[in-house]
């Protein structure tokens, strides 16, 4: 695609999250549809939202990130209304493309906040993509081309590194030097990690936040660290990724370890599974052990976040070339739903 492609629109696909008391069980309800999660672990779930008074910050969040990736794109030159939709809640991407073709979009550029491959960090957008389609009408819908993945970006590395070097040094200053650096993200079912990647082998997800951890350790200067995950759900029987980040923490005391500093580079923004499993749990469980704790920032927080979605923009409206550090293949752009890979990828 180049700008003779007349691009009309940016699409900002979210997650979503409540935003009151009320609306966390349906949520969590849309969350989980056909996963059968046991009605207890939904309950436990909404307990952590209640505890932030019924709203995720993901909403304000996006909305934030949305006002200064508009300054970023007119610095371009790149005049696009950025338009904002959810899987999971209010505004919803179906509503937001309907709005979308009545003011007439025809082609619109789609920036997921993942990272990430895999099912739900990929593949689940690119049918988010279609059921909205599918909702509005093809004749009516707009195209809609989604944006690649992101993990090796170097202003998205930069951002996490950043905030790396600031957790250390809100550490203190007799610690610091031992300090292990803990890199989480989502833990995803083992079924899920078996399925093809872009490059036709397994495990696509966790390799490259493998890769994502490793380059902001090399930016960092940190040569010993761990990769851990947070944040399962579904039935207990079903194996995930592990280990959790807490029973990690557990291990770290007979190692000689005397503090951590959490790196969540799995994760956009500071929305609530940030915010509680880190902040609440793994920092309480820090405190019972006796290790100094430190949580770096999401790279949704800094300025390059913004700026990095104008460069994924400008790759396609300006021919812009592709920035990344890793070797992994680059994936995770189709237009209206199609997968990058259209035989078993994710």
């Amino acid at each position: 695609m180049n700008s003779s492609d007349n691009v009309d629109a940016l699409l900002y696909l979210s997650f979503g999250g409540p935003e009151g008391h009320e609306e966390v069980r349906p949520f969590l309800e849309n969350v989980t549809r056909g996963r059968n999660v046991p009605p207890e672990r939904l309950d436990e779930v909404a307990e952590h939202y209640h505890h932030f008074g019924g709203v995720s910050p993901i909403n304000r969040l996006n909305r934030e990130i949305m006002g200064s990736l508009e300054g970023e794109l007119a610095e371009r030159g790149l005049n696009l209304p950025v338009y904002f939709g959810n899987r999971n809640w209010h505004p919803m991407v179906e509503d937001t493309v309907e709005r979308m073709a009545a003011d007439g979009v025809r082609r619109a550029l789609v920036f997921a906040t993942s990272a990430w491959g895999g099912y739900s960090g990929c593949r689940q957008y690119h049918e988010d993509i279609a059921r909205a389609r599918s909702a509005v009408g093809e004749r009516r819908a707009p195209e809609l081309v989604k944006l690649r993945q992101f993990y090796d970006h170097p202003l998205f590395v930069a951002a996490n590194a950043d905030a790396v070097t600031r957790a250390y040094a809100a550490l203190p200053e007799d610690v610091r030097a031992q300090a292990r650096l803990v890199f989480t993200a989502h833990s995803v079912p083992l079924s899920a990690e078996e399925r093809s990647g872009a490059d036709g082998r397994p495990q696509w997800y966790s390799r490259q936040v493998q890769e994502a951890a490793r380059l902001v350790a090399e930016a960092v200067g940190v040569t010993g660290y761990d990769l851990v995950w947070q944040s399962r759900s579904g039935p207990p029987s079903v194996p995930w990724l592990e280990p959790d980040v807490c029973d990690h923490l557990e291990q770290l005391p007979a190692k000689g370890v005397p503090a951590v500093v959490t790196s969540p580079v799995g994760f956009v923004s500071d929305h609530l599974e940030v915010v509680w499993d880190l902040d609440n749990e793994a920092a309480e469980k820090a405190d019972e052990l006796g290790l100094g704790f430190a949580r770096a920032e999401t790279a949704g927080t800094d300025p390059r976040y913004a700026r990095m979605i104008a460069e994924l923009v400008s790759e396609h409206v300006e021919d812009q070339r592709v920035r990344k550090l890793s070797p992994l293949v680059k994936a995770g752009c189709g237009v209206n739903g199609e997968l990058c890979v259209p035989q078993g990828c994710c």
